[in-house]
């Protein structure tokens, strides 16, 4: 390739000698002497040509696979569910204002909760993830960390999620009533910044492990993203518990 350029260039350089002939005789240059310079530039890429190609770097070997499994420790303010001795830990990265989770816990969670959850297999953790162009799901955050405050966290982060395209904060306010929440007081939870906090320390914690959109999951520290069938849950999920057993 750089051979062809250097040729390239050099012929182009002749052309420009031989097409304007007014400027190569005011530059004190003949057709001859073009001519000479052709012939000098032909001998040089028949060099080019016949010179040995240098030897071109050995493909880098194969980088070692990497260890993808992340580790959580679990802190006060975590919301789980299932065995705390649980042989496998699921954890979930949310927006209560995502589809995408809405439709993880219309398909996938139901049966992962009777399946794994519910037979002491899992051990279930939410952590909070809303998304900058989800105008409404730092208020859905909010909301269901201070029905918590009540004793109804995950029945009413159920009604969050069911009415994911509806969590203005009129609404939410109709469903702490329809739930029978204190509601002056879920409102003033509701209004202040109290969660912001640990709602950051979420999302900073999930940028950290790869997380950049929602549902996003760990199995054992495996990562699984986006709203995957329940078929999915269970390969993985099956291939931890053997692991588990194994050690």
């Amino acid at each position: 390739m750089i051979k062809t350029v250097l040729y390239g260039v050099g012929l182009g350089a002749v052309a420009a000698l031989l097409g304007g002939g007014g400027t190569a005789h005011a530059q004190g240059r003949t057709s001859e002497q073009a001519a000479q310079i052709l012939e000098e530039l032909k001998a040089i890429r028949k060099n080019l040509e016949t010179r040995p190609l240098a030897p071109q770097p050995a493909a880098p070997a194969p980088a070692r696979p990497v260890d993808d499994k992340v580790s959580y420790a679990f802190v006060p303010g975590m919301y789980t569910m299932g065995k705390e001795d649980a042989p496998l830990v699921l954890v979930e990265y949310t927006d209560y204002q995502c589809p995408f989770c809405q439709r993880f816990h219309n398909d996938a969670f139901a049966q992962i909760k009777t399946n794994y959850i519910d037979t002491g297999k899992i051990r279930f953790v939410t952590r909070d993830f809303p998304l900058s162009f989800h105008e409404n799901a730092m208020r859905g955050a909010v909301a269901a960390r201070c029905s918590a405050e009540q004793g109804k966290f995950w029945d009413f982060r159920n009604t969050l999620i069911a009415n994911a395209s509806q969590l203005q904060a009129d609404k939410i306010a109709v469903y702490a009533q329809n739930a029978s929440l204190d509601v002056p007081k879920f409102k003033a939870c509701l209004d202040s910044d109290k969660y912001k906090a640990a709602i950051d320390k979420d999302m900073a914690d999930g940028s950290k492990v790869g997380v950049n959109g929602t549902p996003a999951f760990f199995i054992n520290g495996r990562m699984l993203s986006g709203a995957q069938p329940f078929d999915k849950f269970k390969e993985v999920i099956d291939d931890e518990l053997a692991n588990a057993k194994k050690s």
